[in-house]
């Protein structure tokens, strides 16, 4: 039996409906030749993050490795930010995830060899089935005895709830979530847009104008790309079972997009209302070279939206397919976080939605190459804005 299963696999999965909310995680222990399942785990935790229910999962299947005998296992998991963090390369910076990835280090020590990889959802749906049983289960008021890989002290600090709590609380708290038929609905969950905008080219070192021209990040914008992919990987919320990563089809912003889908185990789609402005025959220049070449012109540019730069388009006509953009963002994934991946104009342009404000936001607001801002728009036309120009993942 002990050479039979002395190699196994590991699939893992948690998931959290509110995210924090009921939470639950599935694990589950197979032979690694003949692929016989050994263990089963599923738990329901009360209510905590994805990422503590990813990690809950995590110890659950090493748990359940060492008890069918195993000396080598191979973890399998869509959580990217899990399996980035248990092979050293991301920080652990979160306190609530901590004692769990202390727990799952101590457990992984007692093996002679095991391995982490990140694999599609989709080839995880074991342990996504057991995952989901187990918030079902718990929803239904009958919380499997099994016992969660976290003490109580953990719990306590990991949910803000006592394990004696969850149920209690997921049963008798409201849910404000409704299932959006569109988007002037009942109030309800809002959609929450993380604007990322693209990292650094050489256009924006030099500062001049940089619009629908196609240029690639330099060597600096793409490491701003992959420690902002990673920023938005690390907090609660964001790594969805099917990560929403849009951004406009520009160069910069696509390579952008792609390191942050990397880190997040989704794929990128483009929208081409989330291009940045036209700026015509101003495009290459500076400021002060445009304003030299075009001085009655560029000037009137600078406090009149309506005026566009020669041969190309006004701020007003980029405000208007921006909220083209809005709404077949909302139709498609109200709801939801989605990852906008843009410039600065159409990032603007969104914030200026949120805030309701007027066009005179645009030329009173700085966004930094790869800052990240985030609005969250509700279905009852209310909308918050909760970050604006963020670049503390860049120091």
């Amino acid at each position: 039996m002990t050479a039979r299963v002395s190699h196994v696999v590991v699939e893992a999965d948690g998931g959290s409906r509110g995210n924090p909310g009921p939470a639950g995680y599935g694990a589950v222990v197979k032979d690694a030749e003949s692929g016989e399942v050994l263990a089963e785990r599923a738990v329901g935790l009360g209510v905590a993050t994805n990422n503590v229910a990813e990690y809950s999962g995590l110890v659950a299947g090493l748990e359940a490795a060492a008890e069918v005998g195993a000396s080598t296992v191979d973890v399998r998991m869509d959580s990217k930010l899990v399996v980035e963090q248990m092979c050293g390369r991301w920080k652990i910076k979160h306190a609530a995830l901590q004692p769990l990835a202390l727990r799952a280090k101590e457990l992984a020590g007692r093996f002679s060899r095991v391995t982490y990889a990140w694999i599609p959802r989709a080839q995880n749906s074991h342990a996504d089935r057991l995952a989901n049983e187990a918030m079902d289960t718990q929803a239904s008021g009958d919380v499997p005895a099994a016992e969660s890989p976290a003490d109580e002290a953990e719990q306590l600090s990991l949910t803000g709830t006592a394990p004696s709590e969850p149920a209690r609380a997921s049963s008798s708290a409201p849910s404000d979530r409704v299932a959006p038929t569109g988007w002037t609905g009942a109030s309800g969950t809002p959609t929450r847009l993380l604007l990322l905008r693209h990292g650094q080219t050489e256009m924006s070192v030099d500062r001049r104008y940089s619009g629908v021209g196609d240029v690639a990040l330099t060597e600096t914008g793409r490491w701003q790309a992959q420690a902002a992919a990673k920023r938005l990987a690390e907090m609660d919320g964001v790594r969805e079972s099917e990560p929403v990563v849009v951004a406009s089809p520009l160069m910069r912003a696509v390579q952008t997009a792609q390191a942050v889908s990397d880190a997040l185990g989704g794929r990128v789609e483009t929208l081409q209302t989330l291009r940045e402005t036209d700026f015509g025959e101003w495009e290459g220049l500076t400021f002060a070279e445009a304003s030299r070449r075009d001085p009655d012109v560029h000037g009137r540019w600078m406090s009149d939206t309506s005026v566009p730069p020669p041969g190309g388009e006004s701020f007003d006509a980029v405000y208007r397919r921006v909220r083209q953009a809005q709404e077949q963002l909302f139709d498609r994934y109200a709801g939801r976080t989605i990852v906008v991946v843009s410039h600065v104009t159409p990032i603007k342009m969104l914030l200026r939605l949120a805030l309701d404000a007027g066009p005179s936001l645009l030329f009173r607001l700085h966004l930094d190459p790869a800052s990240l801002s985030i609005a969250d728009f509700y279905p009852d036309g209310n909308a918050s804005v909760r970050l604006v120009n963020d670049i503390s993942h860049l120091r």
